[in-house]
């Protein structure tokens, strides 16, 4: 273990293009003559401010093990020169390749390179992997996905995702403030006006796209499993949009592999809710020591797919831990894993199939218990609520209780014969844990346009009234389900705003269909164990004041109008290292009138503040969607000023073909 440590806040890394990416690198002294491997992280999340509370938490412990760790921003945000074009773009993977081989090449590098991250981190880790960067020889891949198009924060299910507009709003104001003055010098007025001049539009862009078209599968590293070479640890979380990558790596790599799934929101495992938390980096450090170091750890020999097994627990909007137990197959897919089919009925869910039908009739209020896509674990309303409200607006398929405790592992599958009363429609079909206290607790979900039915390259349109036998695979998922208790199929035509609905009000009518569950062998107590989470001490701040979150919901009684209101508040905030002071302000309005899909619509308004002594700077990014038989319309707003005067201003505007 090294005890001393160099810090280096802003090290340049030149591209051939001669634009110099910034990097914040921590080593251990003497490193350039005892060269170790180095730990990249590539992010465009602003080193200097955005992520510098969780880097110093994590880099500073891992450098003192025996590693280089640099924190590299992505070019055109922080202080990295050049301009952002968008996410997972094809000069991102190039710089990125570009990076790993600047990095092999150090003094105090052994020429070996490893790549963590969470998110964007966790995609393009993958990526890079994919495109066989030589001196890459492991992965480590947070709350990631292995299809930008069914399985990221744009599409699902090949229905357009509300967090699309949501993120391409955030994105807008995260990469809209400047660089700091203290490590760019002069440059950062004229670096942070070019950059807000040539920012792309990318709401307009990822809407643009409805369909998997070319866009979508480039970075799509499921287009080629066998690219990918470098050893890889994929984890995620059961409170996460992002589920289901660990199943997929594990069932698909020819590299090595192990998969690791907890009850975790978007977060590294190790600051994650809902708990039990774990040491995240004592297991990484066993990744890397040994698939960077050749030290013989047993790492190798762990079991293939892990995860934390949910206990049944009544519905609530936060939980600080979530009980369980710790399940480990050797293998994934395993083959202790079996099927148990249950067939929908009248109302039912059954042993045997029989004849009937039955509704899903509209309802722009389904889809208000579902939660945040990405919950972060900044305050309340963040997981699904009780699914009872969101049951009533549905068409429900109930089983008899269960006659003993059933392990559901893996992804249930739900086939359905439907037909629906207009040429588009969606689908949302929900899986419940029915409990004896009368709550309705969602297990998983999966949705699905109709229109994609056979292809996600391909929309067709429907023939009201035809029946179609379509299958989804509901999201991956560990679940314990206690004799007694009983499940549901909740199936909507809309789920406002999880999904942009369609622009007309759809009944579908449902006549056969079965539901597969993925049952596991009872599982007693921990299989696998985890130490206690570690880390550096903390970043040193200074807050003017408390954050604050809210959500509510506001229905006006005359117009039928109901509005989601989301805000939340970071004060200014100061890094005691530099002196920097940061803060945010987010509201977002999300409306929709009662029996009238069309009407949908969100504002989203992002605040950010950024500044020192007199020096200070502020930007504000104003997003609002909404939607037609035809289109979606999109305008965005983008403001920025230096202390109160107005340096900026810049406005989009465009409507997208729905596709």
């Amino acid at each position: 273990m090294a005890d001393e440590l160099v810090e280096i806040p802003h090290m340049g890394i030149p591209m051939s293009d001669g634009i110099c990416l910034s990097a914040r690198v921590w080593m251990p002294k003497g490193a350039e003559l005892t060269p170790l491997p180095a730990i990249l992280e590539y992010i465009p999340y602003r080193k200097r401010d955005g992520t510098a509370v969780r880097d110093q938490l994590s880099h500073p412990w891992m450098a003192r093990q025996g590693y280089v760790c640099v924190r590299v921003d992505q070019r055109g945000n922080g202080e990295s020169e050049g301009l952002f074009d968008d996410e997972y773009s094809p000069q991102e993977m190039k710089d990125a390749l570009e990076v790993i081989a600047w990095l092999a090449a150090q003094p105090w590098c052994s020429g070996k390179v490893g790549m963590m991250g969470i998110s964007w981190g966790g995609f393009n880790g993958l990526q890079a992997a994919a495109n066989g960067a030589p001196a890459l020889k492991a992965v480590i891949s947070l709350c990631s996905t292995v299809d930008r198009y069914a399985d990221d924060i744009h599409f699902k299910g090949g229905c357009l995702m509300g967090e699309s507009i949501a993120w391409a709003a955030t994105a807008a104001s995260w990469f809209s403030p400047p660089p700091d003055p203290a490590l760019v010098g002069d440059r950062w007025r004229a670096i942070w006006l070019e950059r807000l001049e040539k920012a792309p539009f990318l709401a307009r862009t990822w809407h643009e796209h409805p369909l998997r078209d070319g866009y979508w599968k480039h970075g799509s590293v499921c287009e080629d499993y066998d690219a990918i070479r470098a050893a890889v640890f994929v984890l995620g979380g059961w409170h996460d949009g992002y589920r289901n990558t660990p199943s997929h790596l594990a069932a698909n790599l020819k590299a090595p592999v192990r998969a690791l799934v907890g009850p975790w929101n978007h977060k590294y495992p190790h600051m994650a809710v809902p708990g039990p938390r774990i040491g995240f980096l004592q297991e990484a450090l066993r990744w890397w020591d040994h698939w960077l170091k050749g030290i013989d750890n047993g790492v190798e020999r762990e079991p293939a797919y892990t995860a934390w097994l949910m206990d049944s627990v009544k519905p609530a909007t936060s939980f600080a831990h979530r009980p369980g137990r710790w399940i480990a197959e050797a293998e994934w897919p395993s083959p202790r894993i079996g099927t148990r089919r249950l067939h929908l009925g009248f109302g039912r869910l059954g042993e045997a199939p029989e004849a009937f039908t039955q509704q899903a009739v509209p309802s722009t209020a389904v889809g208000l218990c579902a939660g945040e896509y990405f919950p972060f674990g900044f305050g309340p309303g963040e997981l699904p609520d009780d699914q009872r409200a969101d049951d009533a607006l549905s068409a429900c398929f109930d089983s008899a209780p269960v006659a003993e405790t059933t392990d559901i592992v893996g992804a249930p599958r739900v086939v359905l014969r439907i037909a629906a009363d207009r040429p588009r429609a969606q689908i949302a079909v929900r899986l419940n844990d029915l409990r004896p206290d009368g709550t309705s607790a969602l297990i998983t979900m999966g949705v699905l346009n109709l229109r994609h039915r056979t292809s996600h390259e391909a929309a067709e349109p429907l023939v009201p009234g035809q029946v179609y036998e379509v299958a989804l695979d509901l999201d991956q998922i560990a679940y314990r389900l206690p004799a007694g208790h009983r499940l549901r199929i909740a199936v909507s035509t809309s789920y406002w705003p999880f999904l942009w609905p369609e622009p007309e009000p759809v009944t579908a009518t449902i006549s056969g269909g079965h539901l597969d569950l993925p049952v596991r062998p009872t599982a007693g107590g921990d299989e696998v164990a985890f130490p206690e989470p570690a880390g550096a001490p903390p970043l040193p701040l200074k807050a003017q004041g408390e954050g604050q979150e809210s959500k509510r919901i506001e229905t006006d009684m005359t117009t039928g109008e109901t509005r989601i209101v989301i805000s939340g508040t970071v004060p200014p905030t100061e890094n005691l290292d530099h002196g920097l002071v940061t803060g945010s302000r987010l509201e977002e309005i999300w409306s929709i009138r009662r029996d009238d899909p069309a009407s949908a619509r969100v504002d989203i308004t992002w605040d950010r503040s950024c500044g020192r002594g007199d020096w200070q700077t502020r930007t504000r990014v104003v997003t609002s969607m909404w939607g037609d038989a035809e289109s979606w319309h999109i305008v965005q707003h983008i403001d920025a000023w230096e202390g109160e005067r107005p340096v900026f201003h810049r406005s989009h505007q465009d409507s997208v073909a729905r596709g």
